[in-house]
């Protein structure tokens, strides 16, 4: 597979017009979904102290012993919250395992609720100030995952509240990664790189809504172009991939399979994967903190009128519940 030789990015959008021009804000993220289905967010109101501090916690977290990363593990839950060790998650179809090891943080929610039975309490790390960093990231992207809905609701002929009480008590998930060096201390990077085998992560689409990703110090992160891309030049027919770059301190930010059902693909689910660095960069490891905007779990995806026509015919004729869909992809990568 190839890199895209053609000359497009993925736009980069001011988060500052949900504000100041929010139709203008609503169209700038169609566009930008429309054709790459990603989007890089700048002036999303995270601060970069935060975000440091975040991600100096979770370097520390992952530089504790295996041993002590396990006494984290929380069994039967399927990964969905605590520590999952690595060597665990396959992408969907694929033969090999992914090259991480990574962190679930969920809702907290009050006893006796009623997504209680659905969506666990989460671990509690005693070192450092992992929980509290971790809680602070996952409420502020949730705030800025609410924004950016409030805008697709409205590219897709719906009220700017539409999904305002469908995510209020969504089954969302803070992970947050290590991707290993590849190269043991003194090694050489072209040998480590052909003994691993794999990549850090292999092509996939996300399950939910909307992802939301901050971090990645080191690069890797690539989209499966479209377009004039796909396919084109002299590699008729062959995969072509888009590097995603994003500048300091932006967040990233893709539509996932259940809005991509919803919307009877007019958001498109981009594949994605994170490849190895080059033989110069093996020693390294990769950082990065995804959120996973999920719906309620009650939520039923039933595709929008507003997204069928005579020239799109409804691709999803039966409704799923939410849950039922995020349990069926959850055996699919094996973490169930």
């Amino acid at each position: 597979m190839r890199s895209c030789p053609v000359d497009e990015e993925v736009p980069v959008v001011s988060t500052a017009l949900y504000d100041t021009d929010f139709p203008g804000f609503v169209e700038a993220l169609g566009a930008a979904y429309g054709q790459f289905g990603f989007v890089i967010l700048q002036d999303h109101g995270l601060s970069m102290e935060l975000i440091d501090s975040a991600q100096a916690c979770s370097r520390k977290f992952f530089a504790m012993s295996k041993e002590e990363k396990m006494r984290y593990n929380v069994a039967g839950q399927g990964g969905a919250r605590g520590y999952t060790a690595f060597g665990v998650e396959t992408a969907k179809g694929s033969q090999h395992h992914d090259l991480k090891e990574f962190w679930h943080r969920g809702r907290e929610l009050e006893p006796g609720h009623r997504f209680e039975a659905l969506m666990p309490p989460n671990a509690v790390v005693a070192e450092g100030g992992f929980t509290a960093a971790t809680a602070e990231i996952f409420s502020a992207l949730d705030a800025l995952g609410g924004k950016v809905l409030e805008a697709l609701a409205v590219h897709l002929g719906q009220e700017r509240a539409y999904f305002a009480d469908k995510v209020d008590d969504g089954n969302s998930i803070l992970r947050v990664i290590h991707y290993p060096p590849l190269a043991r201390e003194g090694e050489d990077g072209e040998q480590a790189l052909a003994r691993a085998g794999h990549v850090r992560a292999g092509a996939h689409e996300d399950i939910n809504l909307i992802t939301l990703l901050l971090g990645a110090d080191e690069g890797g992160l690539q989209i499966l172009a479209r377009g004039r891309c796909e396919g084109g030049g002299k590699d008729e027919g062959e995969p072509a991939w888009l590097e995603v770059n994003p500048p300091p301190g932006c967040v990233t930010c893709n539509i996932g399979d259940m809005l991509q059902r919803l919307s009877n693909h007019r958001l498109p689910s981009t594949t994605h994967r994170v490849v190895n660095p080059p033989p110069e960069r093996a020693h390294l490891p990769r950082y990065s903190m995804p959120f996973f905007l999920h719906p309620n779990p009650d939520f039923l995806i039933e595709t929008l009128q507003t997204c069928v026509s005579a020239e799109c015919p409804n691709r999803y004729p039966e409704a799923i519940s939410s849950d039922d869909y995020l349990q069926e992809r959850l055996r699919e990568i094996k973490l169930k």
